[in-house]
């Protein structure tokens, strides 16, 4: 990203005192030696919302807004459990469910995650797999 316009990237090296690592752990605490005397696990490992939020901040000015969304459904799936996140990965692939499974994940998407961009998106892709003839149909 060499069009940064307010000269955060990477975050790691401008920005390492305000990142932090999903459990809450300042980025700056993480080290092999650490992990190695059993000081953090690998849970301290895994990324932030706050972080992929950043990440997204800086594509964004960089003008790489697909990046920038890509990142912030990221964000919002850091609250969404592993299964169902594999489930939502089975559902997209073709052929997998009706117009109306998809509505109903997008619901479950927002109501229940609080992530209404992946919701959006969940909508945009089932309204292509409708437009496409890639839904579901019962009659094989």
């Amino acid at each position: 990203m060499t069009n940064n316009k307010n000269g955060d990237y990477p975050l790691y090296a401008n920005r390492i005192d305000s990142l932090r690592a999903a459990s809450g752990r300042a980025l700056h605490d993480l080290s092999l030696q650490a992990t190695l005397t059993e000081e953090i696990s690998s849970a301290d490992y895994s990324i932030s919302p706050q972080t992929l939020r950043a990440q997204a901040e800086v594509a964004r000015s960089a003008g790489y807004p697909q990046l920038a969304q890509n990142l912030e459904r990221a964000a919002e799936l850091t609250a969404v459990p592993n299964e169902t996140v594999l489930e939502m990965y089975e559902m997209l692939r073709p052929h997998r469910c009706s117009f109306e499974e998809y509505q109903e994940l997008a619901r479950r998407l927002r109501e229940e995650f609080k992530a209404p961009t992946t919701a959006s998106f969940i909508e945009e892709a089932g309204a292509v797999y409708q437009a496409r003839g890639l839904l579901r149909t019962d009659r094989f």
